[in-house]
């Protein structure tokens, strides 16, 4: 049989089987940062140390990064749907377990197995979305698809610190796992009869020695990057990243050859591909560390509390929204030019909101530059990404699929890392802000400069 080949799904039951699939990714990228509003809590009330607390909140993305490519291969092997409601199943029982946990130990554990879940459901959504959309309808998909994987770390924060502040029935931060016990029963009952079955070929394997390779690289970048700032970057730090860049360089060598890719490298062959997801993972690595320092500056420099810190940021999600449900209205010429003037527009907004907020905060001039920011962002990453997939064929969903949800982590844990290193360096919050945004400025423009040459090769009057 033919591997991905379209289903004919009804436009009714099409939007159903997209909201089952947005909800799964909602849970994942929610638990990715909803946990870091509750550090603290769950440290006082389990008696946790600060290793224990760093495995809780970075283990979940260390298992995440590690496992995506090799996942997103399953769903070739199993099927799609099979896999993201395998991966769906297991991500509601693991969360259960964080939240019935009686102590760190448990809830480390169980915080890996929740992350082991995300990470066979999520490439599964945009391989389902590659391979049953098209056209337009494709591109207004993938436009949901953004907004929630964008700004699921966001609601994570605001949601959070709502959960914790609000100590539900006296559960303390048990509420901030819990919460995913109704949403995932709901959505494992009803997806089976909404999602389509998906043909796989039936000669697809899953190769041991490409698993193997990816595996140990992706340990060998992530781990340091977690965690090296932490403990002062080194030298074990630097001889990982090495380790980790050769063996990331001989999986590729390896992948040419193997009778079973686990990566199928055909996906980033047709020009414009690869500079596309390069503008992709700026954008999004950039957008992950102004969400973090700028939320830093505001709870240690100017007072906020973490609630009012995620609630300071809905300016900037709702202009990420209304751009990411509106650009596939828009001429095609113009939706050419949102990729190149998309990250232009965040660098503008963001650099803006440093010049005149960083010492006081002023909701008159940081609402219109957040929302500036917001559309910026999705301007420079919806419609790129739309872009890229149109260049790819159905048969690579899960190889883009796999890229395209590895990227951007791994953009944002190097952002992290290194600028991360930059904010906390500087003399004062308000100078660490303003070197991050200059640099995050900085390659926001290289980012468009790469879409430059993804605007070229699509939009050429298909529907």
């Amino acid at each position: 049989m033919i591997p991905f080949a379209p289903s004919p799904v009804a436009g009714a039951r099409r939007g159903r089987m997209l909201a089952i699939l947005l909800t799964g990714q909602v849970m994942a990228s929610m638990d990715g940062s909803i946990v870091s509003v509750a550090a603290e809590t769950i440290r006082d009330d389990l008696h946790a140390g600060g290793a224990a607390i760093q495995l809780i909140v970075s283990g979940y993305l260390l298992t995440v990064g590690v496992l995506l490519v090799t996942c997103a291969r399953i769903g070739d092997v199993v099927g799609q749907r099979r896999a993201f409601l395998l991966g769906l199943g297991w991500f509601t029982g693991a969360s259960l377990l964080c939240g019935l946990a009686p102590d760190v130990n448990v809830l480390v554990l169980a915080r890996i197995a929740q992350a082991m879940g995300a990470a066979l459901l999520t490439p599964q959504i945009f391989s389902l979305i590659q391979t049953h959309w098209e056209g337009t309808a494709r591109r207004r998909a993938i436009g949901l698809y953004s907004m929630v994987l964008a700004l699921g770390v966001a609601l994570g924060q605001v949601i959070g610190g709502l959960v914790v502040s609000a100590d539900l029935f006296g559960l303390s931060w048990r509420p901030v796992f819990l919460i995913n016990i109704p949403i995932g029963v709901i959505a494992l009952a009803v997806g089976p009869r909404l999602l389509p079955v998906s043909r796989v070929d039936g000669q697809a394997r899953l190769d041991p020695g490409g698993v193997a390779v990816l595996t140990a690289a992706m340990a060998a970048i992530t781990v340091p990057l977690i965690f090296g700032r932490e403990l002062g970057w080194p030298g074990w730090v630097w001889i990982s990243l090495a380790c980790g860049a050769a063996l990331t360089a001989g999986f590729v060598r390896y992948e040419t050859r193997a009778r079973y890719p686990l990566l199928d490298l055909a996906s980033v062959r047709p020009r414009g591909v690869k500079p596309g997801l390069v503008a992709c993972w700026t954008v999004m690595g950039c957008y992950t560390v102004f969400l973090l320092t700028l939320t830093l500056h505001l709870q240690t420099a100017l007072g906020f509390s973490p609630l009012h810190a995620g609630l300071a940021f809905v300016p900037y999600a709702l202009g990420f929204g209304a751009l990411s449900l509106s650009w596939t209205r828009f001429p095609q010429r113009l939706q050419r030019a949102l990729p190149i003037a998309g990250p232009i527009a965040f660098a503008g907004g963001a650099s803006l909101l440093v010049l005149f907020c960083r010492d006081q905060w002023q909701p008159v001039v940081a609402i219109p530059l957040l929302l500036l920011a917001g559309a910026g962002h999705a301007a420079g990453y919806s419609p790129l990404i739309a872009q890229i997939t149109a260049l790819v064929e159905p048969r690579l969903a899960s190889a883009i699929s796999a890229l395209n949800s590895t990227g951007p982590m791994l953009a944002g844990v190097t952002a992290i890392a290194g600028l991360g290193s930059v904010y906390f360096a500087a003399p004062s919050s308000a100078d660490g802000l303003v070197r991050v945004v200059v640099v995050v400025a900085v390659l926001l423009v290289g980012g468009a400069a790469c879409a430059v040459g993804v605007a070229r090769r699509t939009f050429s009057g298909s529907a």
